[in-house]
């Protein structure tokens, strides 16, 4: 097994041992998975989190519509490894904006 993570690049692609950002293994790939997109909330460092994951897009359409989505509920976030975070609880906002785009997304979590 290659490396996958260094304390001076972060996280390495264990294919080609180079910086995850500088991957020469091609585009990743789309998440697979059962087709439901999953919108949940967890908590990070006290303060709540809107996750949105199992989204069939890859690189440049998930960050567009994570903008969007962060430009209706007002708020910041970010991508990370294919899943969408976004500050605070707008679990309906995404459900109702992702279900105006064709997603199948149900709400996931308590």
């Amino acid at each position: 097994m290659g490396l996958v993570y260094s304390t001076a690049h972060g996280r390495m692609c264990p294919q080609c041992g180079k910086p995850k950002a500088e991957c020469a293994c091609g585009k990743p790939q789309a998440p697979k998975g059962d087709g439901v997109v999953r919108v949940g909330r967890e908590v990070r460092k006290g303060a709540g989190v809107t996750v949105v994951s199992g989204l069939p897009l890859d690189g440049e359409a998930l960050k567009a519509l994570a903008k969007e989505l962060k430009a209706r509920c007002g708020s910041g976030g970010t991508v990370k490894e294919g899943v969408i975070e976004i500050q605070g609880d707008h679990r309906d906002k995404v459900l109702e904006e992702l279900g105006r785009r064709g997603f199948k997304a149900k709400r996931s979590g308590g």
